[in-house]
C-alpha cells in the first residue's frame, strides 16, 4: 500500500490542480511542459507533471508518441469545440468546415459540475488510500499490548525472590 500514488506528499493537490487546468483550458491535449506552464507556471516542471499523469490513469491519458497528456473525461467528448470562438459547433457546422479548418477544432472544456465530480472522486480515492494505510497498521496496537504484557510477566518473574 506504500506504493499508492495518493499517499505521496502533495499529490492530492497536484491531481486537483491538473484536473482543474486540463478541464478548463480551451485545448484538451498538450505536452507535459505546456501543462506544467498552465498548471503552476513552471514549464521546466514537465517531467514532474508527466509522473503525476502517469501515476493516475484514472484521470489522465498519455499519448506515448508525442508525450502529450489529456483528461480522460474530455477525450470522450466529440471534437466539435472551436477554441478561437469558444463555442461548440453543431454537427452540420462541423461537417461544413474544410479539412484544414477541422484541424483547429478540439473537445469542449468541462462544465463546473463535471470538474466538481472529478475532484470529488480524487478526494474520495485519497481518503480511501489513507483509510487503507491505517487499516494496514492494525497489528501495531496488538503487538504493543503483547509486548507490554510480556514485559510485565518478565518483570514479575524477575522481581520474585
Amino acid at each position: 500500500m506504500a506504493d499508492n500514488p495518493y499517499l505521496k506528499e502533495g499529490r492530492l493537490a497536484d491531481v486537483i490542480a491538473a484536473i482543474t487546468a486540463m478541464g478548463n483550458y480551451r485545448y484538451y491535449k498538450l505536452d507535459f511542459d505546456k501543462w506544467a506552464e498552465r498548471i503552476n507556471n513552471k514549464p521546466d516542471d514537465g517531467a514532474r507533471w508527466g509522473a503525476v499523469f502517469a501515476d493516475h490513469p484514472e484521470f489522465f491519458r498519455i499519448n506515448p508518441d508525442d508525450k502529450k497528456a489529456s483528461l480522460v473525461w474530455r477525450r470522450q467528448l466529440p471534437k466539435r469545440f472551436d477554441p478561437k470562438r469558444s463555442t461548440e459547433l453543431q454537427r452540420d457546422e462541423f461537417e461544413a468546415l474544410s479539412p484544414g479548418d477541422r484541424n483547429g477544432i478540439t473537445r469542449r472544456p468541462l462544465m463546473a459540475s463535471e470538474l466538481t465530480a472529478l475532484i470529488n472522486v480524487a478526494v474520495e480515492l485519497h481518503d480511501r488510500a489513507l483509510e487503507q494505510k491505517k487499516a494496514d497498521r492494525y497489528w501495531i496496537p496488538i503487538l504493543s499490548a503483547i509486548l507490554a504484557f510480556g514485559g510485565a510477566l518478565l518483570g514479575g518473574m524477575i522481581a520474585r525472590p
